[in-house]
């Protein structure tokens, strides 16, 4: 059955996308090396984005256990089943998160807390306090007949749910994911500290090296990039090693941070220029309220990537995909495959370029935004009014 792409007007909050979208992106393309210095020359798994890229987010998708949609809840984010389910789809990175444990094992998470019940209570643990053998005790086990105790998610609201989905799948290390994904899939790795804590340099060194010898051993020729809300952690990766890229992750002034660092673009793209990183990820409604951010960031030769809920809407990606935006981070990776080749495919004669499949009596036709300059420059003005609202 053919998808039917939602259209943006039908998106009453752009905070929200309906539970019953269908979305269509744009298929990833390999990626052209740079130099981590800036200079034009082969790297090891150096990235720099040619054509627009679609990456898995957490894998296939992020679970929200307080959303209707099975779709959030299909397969478990950040596990080694949804990083192979994700390996299945034309996609050429997958994006996850990794902490380091107590006892200095990286794994693959993305809340700062872990939790469980007992006796009716709920437990919460933080995960870099807590060893190893405690965090894989969580969720599914692998020894047969083994049962691991409950988990459960706090969102940020303060709602807490018992972490269930369709097909589960144990807790993971890096380096089972290095070891057991497909080794032609790259790996966006998010690198995770809690805002709300200030670290020391000597933490965040001891905690960036324990991955590193976790990458170095395992990545071989691997795609790899690093990627971090932490500035200072960004910062450090890039002197820690100079053979894979460093975005800086920003959500653009969504949130105000004492870290003047984390508030604009802007100020994303100072911290990359002046600590050599390679590039920037940002929310994409930032990128909407300041499209001349995009200009910005092209002509001080930095990658943009995006990520947020409003990249599981089709005209949103397409107008980033004109606006020069290289690649999205984007949930619901399966559905958004199948419709995918659609936007990148040589039109045929017989055949329109198209994303939104539309009925008539005799046939489907298939259709895709067409924007003339004046059109783009006029919703280019629009858009940071209606993000704003």
């Amino acid at each position: 059955m053919a998808l039917k792409a939602v259209h943006v007007s039908d998106v009453p909050n752009l905070d929200q996308v309906p539970e019953n979208a269908a979305f269509s992106l744009f298929r990833p393309s390999p990626l052209s090396a740079v130099d981590v210095n800036g200079e034009d020359e082969e790297m090891k798994s150096g990235n720099r984005f040619g054509k627009f890229m679609v990456l898995g987010h957490r894998g296939s998708g992020m679970n929200m256990l307080q959303s209707s949609d099975g779709r959030m809840k299909s397969v478990k984010e950040n596990s080694i089943l949804s990083f192979n389910s994700a390996s299945k789809l034309p996609l050429d990175f997958i994006e996850f998160d990794v902490q380091v444990t107590k006892d200095d094992c990286p794994v693959i998470f993305h809340d700062n807390f872990i939790l469980t019940k007992d006796k009716g209570a709920i437990i919460e643990k933080r995960i870099t306090e807590i060893t190893l053998a405690e965090f894989l005790s969580y969720g599914p086990q692998k020894e047969a007949g083994k049962v691991g105790k409950p988990l459960f998610r706090k969102t940020k609201d303060g709602r807490i749910f018992e972490w269930k989905v369709e097909n589960d799948d144990p807790l993971c290390t890096l380096e089972e994911v290095f070891q057991k994904v497909k080794h032609s899939m790259g790996f966006n790795v998010e690198l995770k500290f809690d805002d709300q804590i200030v670290y020391k340099e000597e933490e965040l060194t001891h905690v960036l090296q324990v991955i590193l010898n976790v990458v170095n051993e395992y990545a071989k020729d691997r795609p790899i990039i690093f990627s971090s809300f932490q500035p200072d952690a960004s910062l450090l990766i890039r002197k820690l090693q100079n053979t894979f890229p460093v975005f800086f992750l920003t959500n653009g002034g969504s949130e105000i941070y004492t870290d003047v660092r984390r508030n604009s673009l802007d100020e994303a793209i100072k911290l990359c220029i002046s600590s050599g990183l390679q590039g920037i990820v940002s929310e994409v409604k930032a990128i909407f309220r300041n499209p001349g951010a995009v200009t910005r960031i092209k002509d001080s030769n930095l990658a943009l990537l995006t990520y947020g809920q409003l990249n599981n809407v089709s005209e949103v990606v397409y107008m980033q995909h004109l606006m020069g935006v290289e690649g999205v981070i984007v949930d619901l990776v399966q559905e958004i495959t199948e419709a995918v080749s659609d936007y990148l495919s040589p039109s045929k004669e017989y055949e329109e370029d198209n994303i939104v499949t539309e009925k008539t009596d005799t046939m489907q036709v298939k259709t895709k935004p067409q924007f003339s300059q004046l059109e783009l420059s006029f919703l280019l003005k629009l858009i940071p009014e209606l993000i704003s609202h």
